[in-house]
């Protein structure tokens, strides 16, 4: 029977004559070859930035009859901004942008933690219910736009749900009231977006020791105080993420709002990203659309940076 040699990877290097590398040089290395990779992400993002916030402090428009490059000669001196500060109808949208952020995020966080508990334990047919509760977040923003435009229409499914329910003919103008038309639009995001709340805070739930849930069981904690005293503790960070993702992403929202009234009627439903679509496509003012985009980026940067304060707070103390 012929005996096996075998040999480490060092001998290998030893056998070739070659030297071994070290943490140092290949870090070095791994740098070198992905720097070409790096300097284009960075021109990728840091090129548009730069430009935008060129423009933002000119008067240009694609209709100067100049190329952006010639932006300089249209200087006005940081007019856009103060113009931002005195603008009613931005601030009017910024205000209906934080209504709808306010109202639609606790509501998809409170309903994807009620999903998130009661999917947390096995029942019959979890894995059908499982599927059909993340659909709607598969669904195409605007499709679900123009879903529920025809729900929310005078003759739709939702007045004639109210019919029955009341035994009286229900004609609502949901789309065309200012106010109903908003609240049209938050429940059709919370429609969409409490599955992915409630599929991020799921994930955190899962992740919570078990023994320690059996040692309070056992000292004699109910539900509700082992929910408040160990599951929302070890959940913090996956809470401070999940609030942030929609807090963002609920400050963007366009397509569905888009669809479903076009920021009407008249400005009744227009947020800020309806607003600054408006003023790119119809006005044309690009030097003060982009003062506007820098503006919102530094608000977002702000709540993104507060987020990751808190998340490292919540690593830092002991839950």
């Amino acid at each position: 029977m012929s005996a096996v040699t075998v040999m480490t990877s060092k001998d290998e290097v030893k056998a070739v004559g070659a030297k071994p590398v070290s943490r140092d040089e290949g870090a070095r290395l791994g740098f070198r070859l992905t720097l070409p990779a790096q300097i284009l992400v960075l021109f990728i993002s840091a090129f548009p930035l730069l430009m935008q916030l060129y423009i933002s402090v000119t008067d240009w428009s694609p209709l100067s009859g100049t190329g952006w490059w010639n932006a300089w000669s249209m200087w006005n001196s940081f007019a856009n901004y103060t113009d931002l500060a005195a603008d009613a109808r931005f601030w009017s949208a910024l205000k209906r942008t934080a209504i709808v952020m306010i109202v639609c995020v606790p509501a998809e966080f409170l309903l994807g933690l009620a999903l998130a508990t009661l999917f947390a334990d096995d029942f019959p047919g979890k894995r059908v219910f499982y599927s059909i509760l993340l659909m709607p977040m598969m669904v195409v923003p605007a499709v679900a736009g123009y879903m529920f435009f025809m729900l929310f229409q005078s003759g739709g499914p939702v007045n004639d749900i109210l019919s029955a329910l009341t035994g009286s003919p229900v004609t609502i103008a949901w789309l065309s009231d200012p106010t109903l038309a908003l609240i049209a639009v938050m429940v059709a995001d919370i429609w969409q977006w409490t599955p992915l709340m409630f599929l991020i805070l799921l994930a955190g739930l899962v992740g919570v020791p078990e023994d320690q849930i059996k040692a309070a069981t056992l000292l004699g904690a109910n539900p509700w105080q082992r929910f408040v005293t160990i599951v929302l503790p070890k959940m913090k960070t996956i809470i401070i993420i999940a609030l942030a993702i929609r807090v963002i992403e609920n400050f963007k929202i366009f397509d569905t709002l888009y669809i479903m009234t076009g920021g009407g009627p008249g400005v009744a439903t227009e947020t800020i990203s309806v607003y600054i679509y408006k003023l790119t496509t119809q006005d044309l003012i690009w030097g003060y659309v982009a003062a506007i985009a820098l503006a919102i980026l530094v608000v977002l940067s702000i709540v993104a940076v507060f987020a990751m304060k808190r998340m490292a707070r919540a690593r830092e103390v002991p839950a």
